[in-house]
């Protein structure tokens, strides 16, 4: 009775942490760049005083699908699309390099190249600054040149690609990659992009509503699985009740 109970709880419980999962990635399937969340259970005792019958699930995340999304043509000269694997370096909110797919760039007031979010794009020499009144092109290997009303283009530096292991990646709130240790990955001049173009998300639609759909089922058993363990111990105590 005791390890239906809590195998059934915990089951429950780790039933809507993956419905909250499968719901961000719906909620991202319009979003440049996102990769789908992925995620893992598994079953532990709990340790304590008397015999170990009870059992929680605890979240044991998978990381993200690394697979690409569509590429779709925007036409706009600073959309960028990374070509098969590989990421923009940015810079994040707390200084650290981070990393994503999000290729839908724009220069700020102070002539700095960002992100759509406003996050400073890290070139391989540092921090990106575009002459005020520049046309920006972005070429293959990341390059980045800037044209004004007059003379030739000027190359203002190098997207920093990398290119790191996806298992070596750690998912943030934020939605950015960073390396597991902290540490900057070195750029990969083999890494290439497209631009006029933008990735999309690589969340499945039809696959996310069956798993939400299948979420909710084995839901409704967990809790008939309680209603079960109630009722039992109802007529367990019926039966062992003193006869009066």
């Amino acid at each position: 009775m005791d390890r239906l109970i809590y195998t059934a709880a915990a089951g429950a419980r780790a039933l809507v942490q993956r419905q909250d999962g499968i719901a961000n990635n719906l909620a991202n399937a319009s979003t440049p760049g996102f990769r789908a969340d992925q995620v893992a259970f598994r079953a532990v005792p709990v340790r304590g005083e008397g015999d170990p019958t009870r059992v929680v699930s605890l979240e044991a995340s998978a990381g993200f699908d690394d697979a690409s999304g569509p590429i779709e043509q925007t036409g706009r000269d600073l959309d960028v699309a990374v070509l098969g694997k590989g990421y923009l370096a940015v810079q994040a909110p707390d200084g650290t390099e981070a990393y994503t797919r999000a290729g839908s760039l724009q220069v700020n007031d102070q002539g700095v190249l960002v992100t759509s979010a406003g996050l400073p794009v890290n070139g391989e020499g540092g921090a990106l600054n575009v002459p005020p009144g520049s046309a920006v092109t972005i070429g293959r290997d990341g390059t980045v040149s800037a044209k004004g009303s007059t003379g030739p283009a000027q190359t203002v530096g190098r997207l920093k690609l990398v290119n790191p292991e996806p298992g070596a990646l750690r998912k943030g709130d934020d939605g950015l990659l960073r390396l597991d240790g902290g540490e900057e990955a070195p750029a990969d001049p083999t890494v290439r992009v497209t631009a006029g173009a933008l990735e999309g998300s690589n969340v499945n639609v039809v696959e996310a509503m069956v798993g939400m759909i299948a979420a909710a089922r084995q839901f409704e058993t967990n809790m008939k699985l309680l209603q079960t363990a109630e009722q039992n111990d109802q007529r367990a105590a019926q039966l062992l009740a003193p006869a009066r």
